[in-house]
């Protein structure tokens, strides 16, 4: 038996949508091969263990003292791979891992904070690695990352937090001479559609912007498409290595595909991403429906990216041209949704992410992390300047 920890919740405004995702995988996954270790991050940080967590509706009236729950660390010692709580005794061990399944959504989790740790601990964990996580995760740099692999995107104009609260007007400025209206704001570094706003004038643009700015300390703006379809193809596997879904188109009620139409549907009961209304597959063009798969397997590979990710796309209608939107790198409910269709059912889809992830680590112990440079040995020669008197 492989001992899985599950992670989810988390110090991010995705808290809840991160639990969906978190127990959705661990009710899928085959119990024959995994004991399950859910891993609950509180909205304060603090970790938790134990089976009750595994139920996404503990969450309704949530009792984090009862008894089958523990409060644990994660020890970052490499090999250690251990989940540890105080006692009265000192430090006891409450679970060993073997693997980490990150179903962690926005920040302190997805933006490559909690893959650093598993880099630390020497865990193999199913996300994308630190790199690509920290760069999917923020849009401005995203973008960057965009043009750099020849990805056509939408251009925007990004300032930070402090720079708007100091001059106001300026930022404006900028903005109105950079687009016309309207125009989409967006928190950087933020997902599940929060935060995100569509201005028509300027009135609305500095609200869509103190939205924003409640959310994250950098925001971008960018042209709206006027007619404008949204296309989502997710990738699975590691690298050169990794094959795309069906594509989805997400239906919106509004003007914006916002967090209501994705996790609130009017039923009233939320399946996490696949509530979401959708055209599954999306009805492309076929040179249309290739060249978005080419684009989302080159970013898939220039990111670094394993395990699964979903890499959303607009289409201007007006003109055909198709734009990289953005990189959801622990996408909701793992895009599991659009592989079911190929004939990929969400519990083997965990089979792979599960061996994937060791598979990247077996990998990663192949470089050599060692290398005799000699240059302690001058200390003792005295030719090593050191600052320091012996």
């Amino acid at each position: 038996m492989i001992n899985l920890a599950v992670f989810f919740g988390g110090r991010t405004a995705e808290h809840d949508v991160s639990i969906i995702t978190g127990t959705q995988f661990i009710e899928n996954a085959d119990k024959t091969k995994y004991n399950i270790i859910p891993v609950y991050i509180s909205r304060e940080g603090y970790w938790y263990t134990g089976k009750p967590l595994a139920n996404a509706h503990f969450y309704l009236k949530a009792d984090l003292s009862m008894k089958g729950i523990d409060r644990v660390i994660l020890s970052p010692e490499a090999g250690s791979r251990e989940l540890i709580k105080k006692t009265a005794f000192g430090i006891k061990t409450v679970a060993k891992i073997d693997v980490v399944a990150l179903a962690m959504h926005g920040m302190h989790g997805e933006d490559g904070t909690l893959q650093g740790l598993m880099e630390l601990a020497d865990i193999p964990y199913t996300s994308a690695g630190v790199t690509g996580s920290s760069a999917g995760m923020d849009k401005i740099l995203s973008k960057a990352a965009f043009k750099g692999l020849g990805i056509p995107c939408l251009d925007c104009v990004y300032f930070e937090r402090q720079e708007y609260q100091d001059n106001p007007q300026k930022i404006i400025n900028k903005i109105e001479q950079a687009f016309t209206y309207p125009v989409i704001v967006k928190p950087a570094n933020l997902g599940s559609s929060i935060g995100i706003k569509k201005a028509h004038d300027q009135t609305e643009l500095e609200e869509a912007i103190d939205l924003a700015l409640n959310y994250d300390r950098r925001i971008l703006v960018e042209r709206a498409i006027q007619d404008l379809k949204e296309i989502n193809c997710a990738v699975l596997g590691d690298g050169s290595q990794a094959v795309t879904s069906f594509l989805e188109q997400p239906l919106s009620k509004g003007e914006i595909l916002d967090f209501a139409d994705k996790y609130l549907p009017e039923n009233g009961e939320s399946k996490g991403m696949k509530s979401l209304d959708r055209i599954l597959p999306a009805q492309l063009p076929l040179e249309m429906e290739k060249k978005i798969k080419e684009y989302a397997l080159e970013i898939f590979k220039g990111f670094d990216m394993k395990g699964v990710v979903r890499i959303d796309f607009m289409i201007d209608n007006a003109t055909n041209e198709i734009y990289a939107n953005e990189v959801n790198t622990i996408p909701g409910s793992f895009a599991f949704y659009l592989f079911e269709p190929a004939g990929l059912p969400y519990k083997k889809m965990i089979d792979r992410l599960v061996d994937g992830a060791i598979q990247r680590h077996q990998e990663k112990s192949k470089s050599n992390y060692a290398f005799d440079s000699a240059i302690l040995q001058k200390i003792d020669t005295g030719s090593l300047k050191t600052g320091l008197k012996s």
